[in-house]
């Protein structure tokens, strides 16, 4: 669901690349900081230190991205702190992405609304996974969906949004397509990011992870995961490749979390235009493809303008999921 807005934006993303990179040479941030709305090891910690280190070391900025975690709310302190108290800083970007829409939509921040920053551009899109820890007994997705379908009290899944955000939808989408009648009674504990839910998962706290395949990636290296299942239509490529699909376990549940960022609504047009330009101009380097082919991420091209109307038609989209599944009235 996430991808339909795409096709629709993409024309002009591409369109707008090359005005944009013009304009990224009017302006220089003198203090770049990245804010990751979670704890480290999450998607949103990966997303400003991944960027900020090749936004340097392509030269697209002169100075280390400083990257701050600001956790709590799933996003919301985040997303406050921007809003009440840095509105008008230049050198500021924010980590972004499905769960920030989804919370977003739920209107899960308090007195916030998509239309108080500024959206930048997106830098790939992560499939969803479900994992279990190496040593855990259960073997495939239908396997745990089949525990959670005969006592939903009995399984705990463990996932670094909050209750009602995009890790808890991907599972209740999975559980939803297996046949669990009620996806609400679906137990799912809520974590400030993925790497503290894979934590709970070895300490044996939870018995299943839901997330995405960038932050699970390290765990599954060193060998603490295994991944039941990619919320993707087919196998990613390369090495991604040996984990398999829900869809091909006979689960029909697609969730591909975005990742970009936001900036304060009251950035100046020239900083704004610049910080486009940069992230656009990282995005098309083959060293940025080659990152996103080491972490799974699928392509996502979007900036500016089509990335601004790509986050709206998102926002709408999961509102409109989650009052099918009761989250929300």
């Amino acid at each position: 669901m996430i991808f339909k807005a795409t096709r629709l934006t993409l024309a002009a993303a591409l369109l707008s690349a090359s005005a944009l990179s013009v304009a990224a040479q009017g302006y220089t941030p003198e203090n770049p900081e990245c804010i990751a709305p979670a704890n480290p090891g999450g998607g949103w910690d990966f997303t400003c230190r991944q960027v900020g280190k090749s936004l340097q070391d392509q030269g697209l900025i002169g100075k280390t991205m400083q990257v701050v975690n600001l956790a709590g709310g799933g996003g919301g302190v985040a997303f406050a702190e921007v809003v009440n108290k840095r509105a008008d800083d230049n050198d500021l970007i924010v980590a972004a992405s499905s769960a920030t829409a989804t919370r977003l939509a739920q209107g899960a921040y308090p007195g916030n609304t998509m239309e108080q920053v500024r959206w930048l551009a997106s830098i790939g899109a992560d499939y969803g996974v479900i994992a279990v820890a190496a040593d855990s007994p259960i073997q495939t997705l239908p396997e745990l969906l089949g525990m959670i379908k005969d006592d939903p009290t009995k399984v705990s899944v463990a996932g670094g949004s909050a209750v009602g955000g995009w890790d808890h939808l991907k599972v209740l989408i999975a559980a939803k397509a297996a046949g669990v009648e009620d996806v609400r009674r679906v137990k799912y504990i809520a974590f400030d990011g993925g790497g503290e839910a894979v934590t709970q998962l070895l300490a044996g706290s939870v018995q299943a992870f839901t997330g995405d395949i960038s932050e699970a990636k390290g765990f599954v290296d060193s060998g603490d995961i295994k991944v039941l299942a990619v919320l993707a239509p087919d196998r990613l490529p390369g090495e991604f490749s040996k984990f398999p699909t829900a869809k091909e376990q006979g689960v029909d549940a697609i969730g591909a979390n975005w990742r970009g960022f936001y900036a304060p609504g009251n950035m100046s047009d020239d900083a704004y235009n610049a910080w486009v330009g940069k992230i656009g101009d990282l995005y098309a380097s083959d060293e940025w493809k080659a990152i996103m082919d080491a972490n799974g991420l699928a392509p996502l091209d979007l900036q500016g303008d089509a990335f601004q109307s790509f986050v709206e038609e998102s926002v709408a989209e999961i509102r409109a999921i989650s009052q099918e599944i009761g989250i929300i009235k």
